[in-house]
């Protein structure tokens, strides 16, 4: 699969962004919050594993001294 940068980068925008719209309305208290926002982590880290991307890509940014 052939992604482009904008592409890649649409994506990640999509996977940070739909956790945040699953948020309860009220926020939960201490610990409950500590384990909500864990879960959110790994659900977001297990999306962005499952993206195949190439070695060869290179970023949409470079950085400079």
């Amino acid at each position: 699969m052939k992604l482009t940068r904008r592409q890649l980068a649409a994506f990640a925008a999509a996977t940070v962004a739909a956790p945040a719209t699953a948020e309860p309305q009220q926020p939960a208290a201490g610990e409950d919050l500590l384990k909500l926002k864990r879960d959110q982590m790994q659900t977001s880290a297990v999306a962005l594993s499952s993206v195949k991307l190439p070695m060869a890509t290179e970023p949409a940014f470079q950085f400079k001294a």
